[in-house]
């Protein structure tokens, strides 16, 4: 495992070491908040989806949501942390227009999960990323700023619900393994079912640490946080200008202050939002409303052994079971719905076609669709009835494009589509025979300059017998018929 990738940024005066850190925020997959029994769905009405314990109404309680913290428990194991069995929820102290308690309910000494880690496949071999902790939080409400010319709105939709923090060690050293590291994230989540990873909607989002350190040195430098980014694209673009920004500050002799920016992608720039808090500034202190959350190994244990297979473990059995390359299961195993589609057409034709038409030809149709696997146009019933059709002889690789294409216009049986289309591939060896003997006789000249040397030419023969056949000829056929009458 390679864990030391040197990447290095070049200023004027040397080369520098980027040293990236991530706090990723994600929503929990569940119904109900993270302390209220509150409706969670995306796009409602605004204060629609608002208890009185939401709203901070005095006197309001709030209670944990067991489903949330289990959710918890499944992610922390997806990423190979320790479970811890105390953990404390306690108030971060800040005020803010959306956020009606005037504090935050989250964890900060004792979190419920602890250091684990995750592996990255990168071209120049595997990487692994630390993982520091992950901890419970409650979302603030949201402010809008562009309903009204004089006023500012509140909408507390989003207050309460739960939130996952993973926080990962400052092991991160480039644009492209973050980007990595955040896909590894949202398949894992994805897999196990506990964040659906949805960046424009909000429920995946993260806080970039960013500093950067002369070539050669442990020291690390003064970081700055860029808060709240939802796109990968960009976490890439703020990442970029801030180590070149801090690059020249350092260079110009100036001094690195420790703070929080934001990113403006349409200037692709980040720029200073407030000085970096420490965590004495929040004034941390023990939900003195919430007791300590204590769980059972027996709880933990049995949560463990109902974990679905994930992305690693199946990335693995598909190179073992299918022969796929390790490259090919990593595409494939990357998005949960995309190797289930995988699996069900492998599994009723050939596997090794259906790794290369899911990768190469449905991809190219979906990207150019802008669709999900889940929404493809053709079915992984009738994508393994190609690939059938293929093996089997009944059409060429050639003809199955013709075919696929069709497909993909009305999801069609491809076994109809070439029985009404007349597609069937012809391999009549006698057919065949009569009509390469006499394009052979029509073609002396060119015979005769085939068995003096002229090899090249056997690709004109082919072309001639594909050509009087409409394209139906078996290929494998003709060759193996030339080859004889050629001699």
């Amino acid at each position: 495992m390679n864990n030391k990738f040197n990447y290095y940024l070049k200023g004027k005066k040397g080369e520098y070491e980027v040293v990236i850190g991530l706090e990723v925020h994600a929503q929990i997959l569940s119904e109900a908040k993270l302390f209220s029994p509150s409706a969670t769905k995306f796009g409602q009405e605004p204060n629609s989806q608002v208890s009185l314990v939401d709203a901070a109404m005095p006197g309001m309680l709030p209670v944990i949501n067991k489903f949330c913290v289990e959710q918890a428990i499944k992610t922390g194991l997806g990423l190979n942390a320790k479970i811890n069995n105390f953990s404390i929820f306690d108030r971060k102290n800040y005020f803010y227009a959306d956020l009606p308690q005037g504090y935050q309910i989250s964890q900060y000494k004792n979190p419920i999960v602890g250091e684990g880690k995750v592996i990255l496949d990168m071209p120049y071999g595997t990487k692994e990323i630390g993982i520091e902790r992950l901890h419970l939080e409650q979302d603030a409400g949201k402010s809008l700023h562009d309903q009204d010319p004089n006023n500012s709105f509140v909408d507390l939709n989003r207050s309460g619900i739960a939130l996952m923090e993973i926080v990962s060690k400052p092991d991160l050293s480039s644009p492209e393994e973050v980007s990595v590291y955040i896909k590894k994230l949202r398949s894992i989540m994805r897999y196990l079912n506990t964040c659906d990873g949805n960046m424009e909607e909000g429920s995946l989002r993260a806080d970039v640490n960013v500093s950067v350190r002369k070539k050669g040195s442990k020291d690390f430098g003064t970081r700055c946080e860029i808060k709240n980014m939802n796109s990968i694209k960009f976490i890439q673009q703020a990442i970029d200008f801030e180590a070149y920004r801090q690059i020249e500050l350092i260079e110009d002799g100036k001094a690195v202050n420790q703070e929080t920016r934001l990113f403006d992608n349409k200037k692709q720039e980040t720029r200073s939002m407030r000085s970096k808090e420490d965590a004495h500034d929040y004034r941390y202190f023990p939900d003195p409303d919430l007791l300590p959350l204590k769980l059972d190994s027996d709880f933990i244990e049995n949560i463990k052994k109902k974990l679905p297979e994930l992305p690693d473990q199946k990335k693995q059995r598909l190179i073992n079971e299918f022969k796929l390359s390790s490259y090919e299961a990593g595409v494939i195993i990357s998005d949960k719905e995309t190797s289930a589609y995988y699996e069900n057409v492998a599994k009723n034709s050939d596997y090794k076609l259906a790794s290369n038409w899911l990768t190469v030809e449905l991809f190219a149709v979906l990207n150019k669709q802008n669709k999900n696997i889940s929404d493809s146009p053709v079915s992984s019933i009738n994508l393994a009835k190609l690939i059938n059709l293929i093996k089997n002889n009944t059409i060429s690789g050639k003809i199955a494009k013709t075919v696929f294409e069709e497909m993909v216009k009305t999801d069609g049986d491809p076994e109809k589509i070439v029985i009404d289309r007349g597609l069937k591939q012809q391999s009549d060896p006698k057919e065949l025979e009569k009509i390469i003997s006499k394009i052979l006789e029509n073609n002396g000249d060119k015979v005769k300059q085939y068995k003096s040397g002229k090899e090249k030419l056997f690709g004109f023969f082919v072309g001639q017998a594909m050509k009087e056949t409409e394209g139906k000829g078996n290929p494998n056929l003709i060759n193996d018929i030339l080859k004889k009458m050629l001699k």
